[in-house]
């Protein structure tokens, strides 16, 4: 890829900003921006923490996979575990960890960084880690007990390509399932899931401490 293909940050002059509403995890930021052509504008947006997720890949190629109600889009989606960077800083990895033992009731020995990006960026500020765990076993001690959405949650195993058959179909929709799925299928294409970013490299979008 050559040098002049790659995301770079910039801020733009904020003129004034509002919160003209704060929820429990997320909040709407309204900004008076002022553009190139030196007009100001108005931007809405929400302001989030930040996400993890985790492509749990067992040794026979399959991915742990939930099925959670999804009141926005008033659909059941096959989802990757996931959750919110609930405290300021928090380590990405020690987030991811915690959701799949939560979700899934699993650990991984090896863990790497599958990809970063920014799930709704015209809308939303929220970033997005999704990690490669692989080395799967059963986590121990007691299993924890979901509530609200998660506590009818499906949990199953899928095999990779039964994933991505579904996604050229459009019968799955999950942004965090779709990127994870595709980029790993492509590190697998060419070789280069032992070259995948560690588990503990930077996150500019999400600066934290190691």
């Amino acid at each position: 890829m050559g040098n002049d293909i790659v995301d770079t940050p910039e801020s733009w002059e904020i003129v004034a900003s509002r919160t003209p509403f704060q929820g429990a995890k997320t909040a709407v930021r309204s900004d008076q921006v002022r553009m190139p052509d030196r007009t100001v504008v108005r931007r809405d947006y929400q302001a989030h923490p930040g996400s993890v997720c985790v492509l749990a890949l067992d040794e026979q190629q399959r991915v742990l996979v939930l099925r959670q109600f999804r009141h926005p889009v008033r659909h059941r989606l096959w989802e990757l575990p996931a959750g919110l960077l609930d405290v300021p800083g928090e380590n990405p990895l020690h987030a991811a960890q915690r959701e799949l033992y939560e979700e899934a009731h699993v650990k991984a020995g090896d863990w790497r960084v599958l990809a970063d990006f920014f799930s709704s960026p015209g809308g939303s500020d929220e970033a997005v880690r999704i990690f490669l765990a692989r080395d799967l076993a059963e986590a121990e001690g007691e299993r924890y007990e979901p509530s609200e959405e998660e506590a009818d949650m499906e949990i199953a195993r899928v095999p990779l390509g039964d994933l991505v058959r579904g996604i050229l179909a459009g019968e799955l929709g999950n942004p965090g399932l779709l990127t994870g799925v595709l980029a790993l299928t492509a590190a697998l294409a060419s070789d280069a899931v032992d070259s995948l970013r560690p588990a503990l490299a930077p996150w500019p979008a999400r600066p934290y401490k190691a």
